[in-house]
């Protein structure tokens, strides 16, 4: 699935968004005569999974691992910014732009360096400058928000909660990813976008929380 994914993003698509829809049509567009393409290809069936590169891995290989975390994220944030977007917010729009950047993440974490070819290389490496501008959007936002006097549990409302929920996997995510950057088969860069995420899907949880005036539940000790 990935290594289509990273394909996928050498041809300038975005995993499904590379099938054009007619417009109020339930099917994809296709010339006449042309077959609709298969989603299965039973190279799995046997516990295997290609990378990038080329290689076959065992399904249950760290990489694959950290590239299922990767799209739960991915889904996660999906449904953060549904609800999101039934409030109006405009950071909607980063939303989706994180779901693009977690495209070229997997891309590279389909591509082990330790296999990769420089063309590999070429394809799917992965930039400072996408931390560099979640970090512009942290500080935007933390600007904006009241001071944390408190351990906050995931809360306020529903568009903050799904923002939480997404900031814990992303942390997942990051771990799985971690081992990879440390064994060299992964971009650090890759590792510290996770990190950043998190911290920024923090911050815009209290954020949405603070615009809906919903309440940010805290953390109680309960009574020995």
């Amino acid at each position: 699935m990935w290594r289509r994914a990273a394909v996928a993003a050498e041809r300038g698509l975005r995993g499904m968004a590379g099938r054009r829809w007619r417009s109020g049509a339930g099917s994809p567009e296709r010339a006449a005569g042309e077959r609709a393409p298969r989603i299965y290809t039973r190279t799995g069936d046997s516990g295997f999974s290609s990378t990038f590169t080329g290689e076959r891995r065992p399904k249950g290989d760290r990489i694959f691992e950290a590239l299922g975390a990767t799209d739960e994220l991915s889904s996660a944030i999906g449904l953060a910014g549904e609800f999101s977007s039934e409030k109006g917010y405009t950071f909607v729009d980063q939303l989706h732009k994180v779901q693009c950047m977690l495209q070229d993440v997997g891309s590279n974490i389909a591509t082990p360096l330790s296999s990769a070819r420089e063309a590999h290389r070429k394809r799917t490496s992965f930039s400072e400058k996408p931390i560099l501008e979640l970090e512009q959007w942290i500080d935007s936002y933390s600007e904006q928000l009241p001071p944390l006097r408190a351990f906050i549990l995931p809360s306020g409302g529903r568009s903050s909660a799904a923002l939480h929920f997404s900031r814990a996997v992303c942390r997942r995510a990051e771990r799985c990813v971690v081992p990879l950057v440390q064994a060299g088969e992964a971009d650090p860069n890759v590792a510290k976008y996770l990190n950043r995420l998190s911290d920024y899907l923090f911050v815009l949880a209290r954020y949405a929380a603070m615009k809906e005036g919903k309440e940010e539940k805290i953390y109680i000790k309960p009574e020995p």
